[in-house]
């Protein structure tokens, strides 16, 4: 049984100041006796290593450990996956509400805190803690058969838990899980499919089911869950990219540039991520849709000269020369000596049979580079 007034707390957080006003609250309301701290999610779990505690109050947004990878840590170690813990979040942080489901939560608190809701909030966790209703003891038994290998067992409490809580989604998805795991796809989808309709921000549900579509080829099916998943969760783009891609090998082309249309508007800030969609893109043909992509990352950062010259040369897939040439030309305008934009530049002169504006390129590149193999044949041939 954990007390409250003499129970000791972890209070993880970057700021100082967040860590010493959580200190001042819990201090006037006389909860814990024994207060510790840590900046991060990383330097939390090793105070973990080294000190016994009965309740974590966790901030969400951190550098280097944030507080969504700190609890997968700590629910992955046997030894304190089972310890309380209390997210602390900004109200505009709509992915804690992924966080909860993934990683068993027990409670979530909104800044800035008051008095009140802090009083209530662990109050009402540590008397869940101490007191643990009947459906979280069958929970409890289940993860012990199931980690005994007795997964009949598992499935069993799993829905003796269901039967006292018939529209919990955690514990219809583990139900689904743990079908699936032996074989029984047809009930384990079932379970998944009634998890999502009874809470319909459930994204790791969706991301199983999406697994099974995947696998019995129901791509369209998939596609859909993942344009679903990204309304509610920004965490999950890797993913979702990687079905993207899937979809275009196989031919649901509609889908796929629908996905990354969503997963583009979702993920403006990451370059990275931009990059990725236009080079699968571009390994599969699909020309005229990057070329939309490429345009609007242009608008957005039009200095970015790698992404110009992509811009060129996917105009040239499109067969729209003269967008090409205006690509090409603003970047040799910021790049005087590449080469290989001025090259770019003097082929589609020539194309075009403009031999006095090809030669005067060919003259550039010459001047940088005399013995440039690409220039001295096309100057053969002009």
């Amino acid at each position: 049984m954990i007390d409250i007034k003499t129970m000791t707390i972890l209070i993880v957080d970057d700021m100082k100041s967040m860590r010493l006003t959580l200190r001042k609250m819990l201090r006037n309301l006389e909860i814990g006796k024994d207060l510790l701290f840590a900046d991060n999610g990383r330097s939390g779990l090793s105070t973990l290593k080294n000190s016994s505690c009965d309740l974590l109050i966790v901030d969400w947004n951190m550098p280097e450990m944030n507080g969504s990878q700190m609890l997968a840590n700590l629910r992955r170690d046997k030894n304190i996956r089972d310890i309380p813990v209390v997210m602390v979040t900004a109200e505009n942080e709509r992915d804690i509400v992924a966080d909860v489901a993934e990683y068993e939560v027990d409670g979530y608190l909104l800044k800035p805190l008051t008095l009140s809701a802090l009083d209530t909030k662990i109050k009402s966790v540590i008397e869940a803690a101490n007191h643990p209703d009947k459906a979280k003891l069958h929970l409890l038994e289940a993860r012990a058969c199931e980690e005994a290998g007795n997964i009949e067992g598992a499935i069993d409490e799993t829905r003796k838990a269901l039967a006292l809580k018939p529209n919990a989604s955690r514990i219809l998805r583990k139900l689904g899980l743990l079908y699936l795991e032996i074989k029984k796809n047809e009930i384990g989808e079932k379970c998944l499919q009634k998890a999502v309709a009874v809470n319909r921000q459930d994204t790791i549900s969706r991301r199983h089911l999406a697994k099974l579509y995947i696998n019995k080829h129901a791509f369209k099916r998939a596609a859909k869950l993942y344009m679903e998943i990204l309304s509610f969760s920004t965490r999950h783009f890797d993913s979702a990219v990687q079905l993207g891609e899937t979809l275009l090998i196989n031919g649901f082309r509609n889908e796929a540039r629908m996905l990354f249309s969503r997963i583009m508007s979702k993920s403006r800030s990451s370059k990275g991520l931009q990059e990725k969609i236009i080079n699968i893109c571009m390994e599969n043909q699909e020309y005229e849709f990057v070329a939309e992509i490429v345009t609007e990352a242009i608008k957005d950062n039009p200095s970015n000269m790698d992404l110009m010259y992509k811009a060129g040369t996917i105009y040239l897939e499109t067969g729209d020369q003269e967008k090409a040439m205006e690509c090409f030309v603003t970047v040799d305008n910021n790049r005087r000596g590449d080469i290989k934009t001025k090259l770019q530049i003097a082929q589609i002169h020539f194309n075009n049979r403009r031999i006095l504006q090809t030669d005067d390129y060919l003259n550039r590149i010459l001047r940088i580079d005399p013995s440039n193999k690409e220039a001295l044949k096309m100057r053969q041939q002009i």
